[in-house]
């Protein structure tokens, strides 16, 4: 009996999975919303950035930025903190795991000319400006850990705005290395890590 009550436990639990899997891949207004700018299938787009495959954790960490107000560059001022004001912390968990399992797919918009380039940067830093190395963050193909973002993939025009932004001074969360590492980095430095990183898979 103990068994029987237990897988049964279990097959609720998948179901209630499910459903809100599917339910949020169906005609979800939340879904909606998201995908209007950021692509119907969640790919992305040059200045909304591709939330297939994103990690969940960050895209509910950069959506409590948005909340905060700490996430400040303009388009978040002038998109994101109004499109996330009246999503509540559980519909932003199931919007997360939702566009976490949609396979991504590589940009490919970058200048492949100034790719080894930055794959040399991403992987050894530049340590005479005392930088680490992406990868020791965001995984040796990008990939993300837990609210560390996905990176290989990503639009060359986005994270090219995105570490100009950083430079500037704008934030994405309390604590954030980013800004700082961004601050160390020359255009022709940032233009080929954006390239390379369009073609990770």
């Amino acid at each position: 009996m103990k068994r029987i009550g237990l897988k049964a436990a279990i097959l609720a639990l998948v179901a209630s999975t499910v459903s809100i899997v599917s339910a949020l891949a169906g005609d979800s207004a939340a879904v909606r919303n998201c995908t209007w700018c950021h692509g119907a299938d969640a790919q992305g787009y040059t200045v909304a950035p591709r939330l297939a495959g994103q990690r969940p954790q960050y895209i509910m960490k950069q959506i409590q930025s948005f909340h905060e107000h700490t996430r400040n560059n303009p388009f978040s001022r002038q998109y994101m903190w109004n499109a996330v004001a009246a999503l509540s912390q559980y519909d932003a968990r199931d919007l997360a795991n939702y566009f976490a399992t949609i396979p991504p797919k590589p940009a490919n918009d970058g200048d492949s000319a100034l790719a080894v380039k930055g794959k040399q940067i991403f992987m050894d830093g530049i340590p005479e400006a005392n930088i680490v190395s992406c990868y020791a963050c965001h995984g040796p193909n990008g990939e993300g850990v837990r609210d560390i973002p996905r990176l290989g993939g990503l639009a060359y025009f986005y994270v090219k705005a995105r570490l100009e932004q950083w430079g500037q001074g704008y934030h994405s969360t309390l604590g954030s290395p980013m800004p700082l590492v961004a601050n160390h980095l020359g255009p022709e430095e940032i233009e080929a890590l954006a390239s390379y990183l369009s073609f990770v898979k």
